[in-house]
């Protein structure tokens, strides 16, 4: 809990995230998590690897899953990929039903992949969930732009309505390979001028931090652009 005790030192933290993909003990830790939550008064918010439609357009049967796991830490917001919305051809109002929307905001992410990462995919699902009044959102993650070969500035313009939440983080090219930069300040976006042309929502930092410091150095770029 090296981190959390980090961030708890900092004044701009007012929530975490925690990531499935890390847990080695599922039953355990989701309710350390939830009597950690109770003793910071920390916000949390939930990142599932995993897609909202399989492959053949169906809802993932696993949401559900999720949902429990995120009820049973006091979750604030589960985060999700897209997967094969274009085969899909059920309800959406249905369907989603099941889900306790009124209480966890539901939000996807653009992520890396050709399916779950194109700005097109994720803005016609956004369209249509909220024409048929399923309150889902949108964690716009700049540096995944990079990977997914997209204008980052352009991303902004076609879903900022529908923004929640955004994960910083910069990008550089290493050895000739893209990666992500442990420093906001290094790489190839200018985050401050992006976050202009978005709504303001919750910032979080998405990116490799190694000891307390660097926590502290990273916090401290954010002071100005805190809403």
């Amino acid at each position: 809990m090296r981190s959390l005790k980090s961030c708890l030192r900092n004044q701009l933290t007012s929530r975490i995230e925690v990531r499935r993909e890390y847990f080695k003990n599922l039953p355990d830790e989701l309710k350390e998590i939830n009597d950690k939550r109770g003793e910071t008064k920390l916000l949390v918010n939930y990142s599932v690897p995993d897609e909202v439609f399989t492959n053949d357009g169906k809802i993932n049967p696993l949401l559900k899953q999720y949902f429990d796991e995120a009820i049973k830490m006091g979750i604030t917001k589960i985060k999700f990929n897209l997967g094969n919305f274009k085969n899909y051809n059920g309800s959406l109002k249905e369907d989603f039903k099941q889900f306790p929307l009124d209480k966890i905001k539901m939000n996807i992410e653009n992520d890396q992949t050709e399916i779950s990462g194109k700005i097109a995919n994720i803005k016609y699902f956004l369209q249509k969930a909220n024409q048929n009044d399923v309150k889902i959102g949108y964690v716009y993650d700049l540096g995944n732009w990079a990977f997914t070969n997209q204008d980052a500035d352009y991303a902004a313009n076609q879903l900022a309505p529908f923004v929640d939440y955004i994960h910083l983080k910069n990008t550089i090219v290493k050895n000739g390979k893209l990666e992500t930069s442990n420093d906001l300040n290094t790489g190839k976006f200018d985050w401050k001028e992006l976050l202009k042309k978005l709504p303001k929502v919750d910032l979080a930092l998405k990116y490799p931090m190694d000891n307390d410091q660097e926590l502290k150095e990273q916090f401290d770029l954010l002071k100005d652009e805190v809403r």
